[in-house]
């Protein structure tokens, strides 16, 4: 029996509706509605990495106390993660194009209302309201692909969103360190968020025009108790860690920690019932019966955690600590850009379908290397550390990196059916947004958490380099978690077309979506 046999079929009396059609003028449309969705999800990609090479200036420009400092970048993985499962199931209901386009639209004004904001704590709303608008956005992303490309051409669609994923890497740290260096018409670093206009309304009117609408095949409802219990379990999780250090962490924060994990019981336990009573629960709790699709998402969840430390941390390595301009870290970060690109593009056409999981574990030890590599040249060279010293680590970590995120995506929606395919987007967004938000909250603990209190000015670079250093040895130690997890993952992809071919596969049963 199939790992998919677990989850319920689509509605009886759902009449199926026509696909879209894989050749002529409608082949052309779904090229250029990939184009459409990937330059959003690019968007928010660059989005994400652009304010980080921009924090110290924001910092400096608004006198924004550390906690502003984190809640800038965690309020937007908070309200992202929180809102991602609940965008994927509107999608689900109301159709993902019409989702999409209300969530790029609500992103664009966002991305206004951050550029203008007079001072921190309208930033950190913006900044809110912007995860809350992308949470929106994203979770389609992901499910017009599964829904408009046949299985046998999704391993080329995810090389090219793994390649996105490694030129917004690419593009946000530089962009940001230029947009913030040029100081254009003497807005400083606004224009990192005012540079989203114009390519948010390109979206928004070309996706109008391209994208073919699709829904689940049967009627669904939207679980308001489970957005709920969802939103107050990160928030119960995630600012308790947030405040922490500048509070001196007081009671009640280990007290809204623990609780958080009673509230996501909770949460469990009313999807249960959820599903008994009307079919329509937030989060499909069948899909974890898949196995592929559960160790996938323990792995992102994971994997979320080590990389909202890493990014963090490391620009305010160098900006604040080893005293570098905004355009030297910005550019310091291209080696590693461009390896994650270039891995991600060839991990899963080329390497995946021959090495199997081998590959993403492989990933996950180059990445540690890396790491080690680094923690020894920030000891050795302390503050006389060079952008070209560093390159060899970077480099190091960006193949490890890029050997994972894109395979690592094909790996978990692999066997999901479409039904479901918005359930399934929004969590995988969803885990990995959440443990970011988990990673930047512990950035209090691991670097924060390691400087002192009132240092003088010729002890703060040391500070930091120390500080950084044993930041990088939990990385390492998250990544070792992450090659064990990957042992649940399948030794080989599965053979898709071989299936489906044969009628046997997991789509095979499904009907049509709606075009």
């Amino acid at each position: 029996m199939s790992s998919t046999a677990a989850l319920p079929d689509p509605a009886p009396n759902t009449a199926p509706s026509t696909a879209p059609p894989q050749s002529g003028p409608a082949d052309r449309r779904r090229w250029f509605a990939l184009a459409i969705v990937m330059t959003a999800a690019f968007m928010d990609l660059v989005d994400v990495t652009i304010v980080n090479i921009a924090i110290p200036s924001i910092s400096q420009d608004m006198e924004a106390s550390v906690s502003a400092i984190q809640w800038i970048t965690a309020g937007y993985a908070l309200a992202f993660a929180a809102g991602l499962i609940t965008g994927g199931r509107l999608g689900d209901i109301y159709g993902r194009k019409r989702l999409f386009l209300v969530g790029i639209a609500g992103f664009t004004v966002a991305s206004a209302l951050c550029g203008l904001a007079p001072n921190p704590d309208i930033l950190v709303a913006a900044r809110i309201l912007q995860g809350a608008t992308a949470a929106l956005m994203v979770p389609q992303v992901l499910s017009i692909v599964h829904a408009t490309f046949p299985a046998h051409e999704r391993g080329k669609v995810f090389g090219l969103f793994g390649a996105v994923v490694g030129l917004g890497a690419v593009s946000g740290p530089l962009l940001g360190a230029l947009l913030t260096e040029w100081d254009l018409f003497g807005l400083g670093w606004r224009p990192i968020f005012l540079i989203n206009l114009p390519v948010g309304i390109a979206g928004l009117i070309l996706g109008a025009k391209f994208i073919t609408e699709s829904k689940a095949p049967r009627a669904m409802r939207l679980d308001l108790v489970g957005v709920g219990l969802v939103t107050l379990a990160m928030l119960m999780l995630i600012y308790p860690l947030t405040r922490g250090h500048e509070l001196d962490w007081p009671l009640w924060g280990h007290l809204s920690m623990v609780g958080s994990l009673f509230v996501f019981g909770l949460l469990v336990r009313h999807q249960r019932q959820k599903a008994i009573i009307d079919g329509s629960p937030l989060i499909e709790l069948s899909l974890f019966r898949i196995k592929s699709f559960a160790a996938g998402i323990a792995v992102q969840l994971t994997f979320g955690v080590g990389l909202g430390i890493f990014f963090l941390v490391w620009t305010l390595y160098m900006q604040m600590g080893l005293g570098w301009s905004v355009l030297r870290a910005g550019t310091t970060g291209i080696p590693f850009s461009v390896a994650v690109s270039v891995a991600a593009g060839i991990s899963v056409q080329k390497l995946v379908p021959r090495f199997g999981r081998n590959v993403l574990q492989a990933g996950a030890l180059l990445m540690a290397a890396g790491l080690l590599t680094y923690i020894w040249e920030a000891e050795h060279y302390g503050l006389a550390i060079t952008s070209w010293q560093m390159a060899v680590p970077l480099v190091v970590m960006g193949v490890g990196m890029g050997l994972i995120v894109a395979p690592l995506t094909d790996a978990i929606l692999s066997e999901v059916p479409k039904e479901h395919a918005g359930s399934a987007s929004g969590l995988i967004n969803t885990v990995q947004q959440m443990g970011t938000a988990l990673g930047l909250g512990l950035v209090s603990v691991v670097f924060f958490g390691a400087i002192g209190d009132r240092l003088a000015p010729q002890e703060l670079g040391p500070a930091f380099v120390d500080a950084f250093q044993q930041s990088l040895w939990w990385v390492t130690g998250v990544l070792v978690v992450i090659f064990l997890l990957m042992f649940a993952l399948p030794a080989r992809p599965k053979a898709h077309v071989e299936g489906e071919a044969a009628g046997d596969g997991p789509l095979a049963k499904e009907p049509a979506l709606k075009g």
